[in-house]
């Protein structure tokens, strides 16, 4: 795919420039908008034609299309209905100068020449013709999980991200919440029959704030994305303080908590402003502070609001200005040197290296407990084992003088040059057995030796030639320098084989607690086997009391006295180590481990407390509805039949035959809905309590489809069902039941003269029920609560309690068949019943 600007590989010119109207909500304008765009190129005399506009029946947004040219649209077959479409071919051939193609996520039909009209698009603009088009945010791959998280709608139709972020110009288009409600309560949104419920639910002043703010946010970042593109295409290095970004330069020690906050307050002192740590790592990615300490840290800065960053660098101040001119930051906050002043009078420390790199950035230099603390660093424990330790010593003291018996043997056959050669052989030779201190003191003694027995004048420690004098001074300088090196390899490659088994455990770890999979057990049972300990257990304390809440091994401990090692998960629970006394060196591993142990155990307590409050939510929602419907819905029919009854039976009133007939009619039609409303409540209860047990057996859909459907007035519902349908793996009764409910709900909201149709097919391993009605549909974020129970959508007959559909989903679960529901061609609802086949011979 070419860029904007670029020429196409083909020849074909500059490619077309893509303009994206995005709104916040349904709406808003988009549309509108977009046409009266259309309007001002055509007045300026360029070639636009319109490719598709979806008006959604709205008088102001049709009104729009005159004056334009509109593309007549493809007819597409699918599924025995007509569909009709973007024709892109016929746009392709007559090539306008401007396209205009509303709502760029639409998913197109089977048979379109993409699977998506973002990607119909992307062939307008590949052939040099500019496209202006709509998207609500909602829409927006990344966005689609916060926006299924606020508004309780999944969104099916999506378009990536990069698609929008790589359009030449977005145009935001934006409506307060309170200004659309008015207008969707004006019905210049949505038909009347959905206003209520599109108030009441999508299009709550909450949900929409929120999809406001997502839309603001995420053009925000493009255009700072844009703003960095910028910068970096012209090669510009200075900061622009476009928005107010304080950069927090973290060690990991416990000054680090001073300058997050001092950071976090500084940046709060401006709106909009961003709070960034970076923690900079040496080059060879090995930690320089305990990773317990980064973690906790990382922690505090997203409570504060703030990102975490670690980079890579071999110098920490350079790094830090570096990754601060990156993200165009204003001012960069560092701390004071925990070094000793003669410390720094041989190195500048970070803080000033910072202030001195930093250019046209702010530098804030905080102080802190710590500062000048100077301190010293504990003796390294060397990396090597005691077998090769103790050889190096005797390799360093006795190879030397070895050495030395055997050249002097041959005194008058070598050099100097060449004994200094072979005595430097040996202190590398001890190096690599030994490690730094052998091979320091092979060199002492090697020096001293050469200086006795091979620099003139021999037997004494004086050198009568400067030349020997800088010679032996040099093999002293390589044999120590050598030595080092050699050490610090062997102590990398330690830490490196360390490192990177903490990483791999850490990882398992926290796979396993991120993917929800984990358990204290599973948890318990690895940090077991990760220490090589006897046994491990977990303990809270409760009333005094120490509670096992999981252990692995044999004999664990029932209380922290009985342990070896013991570690606080949070206030009131331990993990308690037996079998071996652990080195301080693993302590940070095991800090981590504590740590996922502690999120497992919170992860578990909120699914738990989530779980009883979704039940008590139910349950008061379902005694609420159950309250309103006794106090209403049942009432209604039971009145009714009341007043059938004192008609019929009333010695006051002379009713003729014509008069009985109808409240006779009035007393059955009252009586079937009270039969209806009680078997759907009786439904729903045994769907709540469980008590719902099906019996599957191979059924055929005759015995099944006839019976949901009797009683019906005839035309009402056509039965267009095939003579050789396969058997179906089911509950009859419950099926018919589902089905009779389906049905129920389609004729309720079908047209006069507009009959309900009941078919089916076979589609793979499953038969699909058709129910197909043509009345006023539903909107695309009411349908995912369709099945909720008491939800009535727009219904407002005041015929049910809102239960029909509800109680179709759970006993179509119960029989292992789907529900699903789709737009009827031309207007109207499809509801889906996937039944499964009867295996063959069952």
């Amino acid at each position: 795919m070419i860029r904007p600007g670029e020429v196409a590989p083909d020849g074909r010119g500059r490619r077309g420039k893509l303009t994206v109207y995005l709104g916040a909500a349904p709406g808003v304008g988009k549309t509108y908008a977009m046409l009266d765009e259309a309007h001002r190129r055509l007045s300026r005399g360029t070639d636009v034609i319109v490719g598709l506009v979806e008006s959604h029946g709205r008088p102001a947004t049709e009104a729009q299309l005159v004056g334009l040219e509109v593309l007549p649209r493809r007819v597409l077959e699918h599924r025995g209905a007509d569909f009709t479409e973007l024709d892109i071919d016929a746009l392709l051939e007559r090539a306008p100068q401007v396209a205009i193609v509303d709502e760029l996520a639409h998913t197109n039909v089977p048979g379109s020449r993409h699977p998506k009209r973002w990607q119909d698009v992307h062939d307008l603009l590949d052939a040099g013709i500019d496209v202006v088009t709509t998207v609500n945010v909602q829409h927006l791959e990344s966005l689609n999980d916060d926006v299924e998280a606020i508004t309780g709608v999944k969104q099916r139709e999506t378009v990536p991200d990069h698609v929008v972020r790589d359009a030449d110009q977005i145009q935001l288009v934006d409506l307060p919440p309170e200004a659309l409600r008015r207008r969707l309560a004006h019905g210049n949104v949505y038909r009347a029959a959905q206003i209520d419920a599109s108030l009441t639910q999508y299009f709550r002043v909450g949900n929409l704030t929120a999809l406001r703010e997502l839309a603001l946010l995420w053009l925000a970042d493009r255009v700072d994305d844009a703003l960095s593109t910028y910068r970096r295409e012209h090669r510009i290095e200075s900061p622009w303080p476009a928005r107010e970004r304080v950069v927090v330069a973290v060690t990991g020690g416990p000054e680090s908590d001073t300058l997050l906050r001092r950071g976090a307050r500084i940046a709060q002192r401006a709106a909009g402003s961003e709070l960034l740590a970076v923690h900079v790592l040496a080059t060879d990615g090995l930690p320089s502070s305990p990773p317990a300490q980064i973690a906790e840290q990382r922690r505090l800065v997203e409570s504060l609001g703030g990102t975490f960053h670690t980079v890579v660098g071999e110098q920490v101040a350079a790094a830090v200005v570096d990754f601060a001119r990156g993200v165009n930051a204003t001012m960069i906050v560092v701390g004071v040197s925990r070094r000793s002043r003669w410390r720094e009078a041989l190195r500048e420390s970070n803080g000033t290296e910072v202030a001195r790199l930093a250019g046209l950035i702010d530098v804030h230099l905080v102080t802190h407990e710590r500062a000048r603390s100077g301190g010293h660093r504990l003796a390294r424990r060397s990396p090597l084992s005691g077998p090769r330790r103790i050889g190096g010593w005797l390799l360093a003291l006795g190879g030397p003088v070895a050495l030395t018996v055997v050249l002097s043997a041959m005194r008058d056959a070598l050099s100097l040059s060449t004994e200094l050669m072979l005595f430097l052989a040996l202190t590398v030779l001890v190096a690599l057995v030994g490690g730094l201190w052998p091979a320091i003191a092979s060199a002492v003694v090697g020096f001293l030796l050469l200086n006795w027995f091979f620099i003139l004048p021999t037997g004494r420690l004086t050198i009568a030639e400067p030349e020997n004098a800088l010679a032996l001074a040099v093999f002293v300088l390589v044999a120590a320098g050598v030595a080092s090196v050699v050490d610090l390899a062997a102590r990398r490659t330690t830490e490196a084989f360390r490192a990177r088994a903490e990483a791999s455990a850490l990882a398992a770890v926290s796979r396993s607690v991120l993917s929800g999979e984990g358990t204290a057990a599973a948890l318990v049972a690895r940090l077991r086997e990760t220490f090589t300990l006897e046994a491990v257990s977990l303990l809270s304390r409760t009333g005094g009391r120490w509670e096992v809440l999981a252990a692995d091994g044999a004999d664990p401990a029932l209380d922290p006295d009985g342990a070896q090692t013991v570690l606080a998960v949070d206030d009131g629970r331990v993990l308690a180590l037996t079998g071996r006394n652990l080195p301080a060196s693993d302590r940070r591993v095991l800090e981590a481990f504590a740590s996922q142990v502690g999120i497992m155990l919170e992860q578990e307590r909120l699914r738990a407390e989530a779980e009883r409050a979704h039940i008590l939510s139910e349950a008061d929602a379902t005694r609420t509805a159950l309250l309103a419907a006794v106090s209403h819905d049942l009432r209604t029919p039971l009145a009714t039949i009341r007043a059938s009854v004192d008609g019929l039976t009333s010695t006051e009133l002379e009713l003729d035959d014509a008069d009985r007939s109808s409240l006779v009619g009035t007393l059955e039609e009252s009586t079937a809905r009270l039969e209806r409303l009680i078997d759907n409540l009786l439904d729903l209860s045994r769907l709540q309590t469980g008590s719902v047990r099906a019996v599957l057996r191979p059924a055929s859909l005759d015995e099944i489809l006839p019976l949901a459907i009797d009683g019906y007035p005839p035309g009402a519902v056509v039965l267009d069902v095939p003579d050789d349908l396969p058997l179906v793996q089911t509950d009859p009764g419950l099926l018919e039941r589902v089905v009779a409910n389906l049905v129920s709900n389609a004729v309720r909201h079908a047209p006069a003269g507009h009959p309900v149709v009941l078919g089916a097919e076979v589609v793979g391993r499953a038969i699909v029920i058709r129910v197909v009605d043509e009345g006023p549909g539903l909107a695309d974020h009411l349908k995912a609560h369709m099945f909720d129970a008491f939800q009535r959508l727009g219904d407002s007959s005041g015929n049910g309690l809102g239960l029909g559909l509800a109680v179709a989903e759970g006993l179509a679960t119960a029989v292992g068949a789907e529900l699903a529901v789709e737009d009827t061609p031309g207007g109207g609802l499809t509801m889906l019943v996937n039944a499964p086949l009867a295996e063959a011979g069952g």
